[in-house]
């Protein structure tokens, strides 16, 4: 399984960002997603995951403010990002888990500053 994200960048605090993630290889329906994200001298931590059923889950710091969505005819997971604050700046790294295995893209940098 290969992924790709996009749609990082720079946003002030209160804006609105969406990373998108495609992936190929692999049986994209079968596998659950996720957004994981490191801010600098932290350690990797979930954002928020969607099943292969489409059942969702946020960390506690992002409910209410980010959406995770997939579309299985695009083989793509999108995040919608709102509400963003200094401290939701990291890197995100896509993440997809099949047959106990998981698979990692290269991050995309969200940076929120005025």
């Amino acid at each position: 399984v290969q992924l790709q994200a996009s749609g990082g960048g720079l946003v002030q605090p209160g804006g609105s960002l969406r990373l998108s993630c495609a992936a190929s290889g692999g049986i994209f329906s079968r596998n659950a997603m996720a957004w994981y994200r490191q801010a600098p001298g932290k350690q990797r931590e979930l954002v928020a995951g969607i099943s292969s059923g489409g059942s969702t889950n946020y960390a506690d710091s992002v409910q209410g403010r980010f959406t995770i969505s997939r579309d299985n005819s695009k083989n793509t997971v999108d995040l919608q990002m709102n509400s963003l604050k200094p401290e939701d700046t990291a890197v995100y790294f896509c993440n997809a888990r099949t047959m106990g295995m998981d698979y990692w893209g290269k991050g995309t940098l969200v940076t929120v500053s005025s």
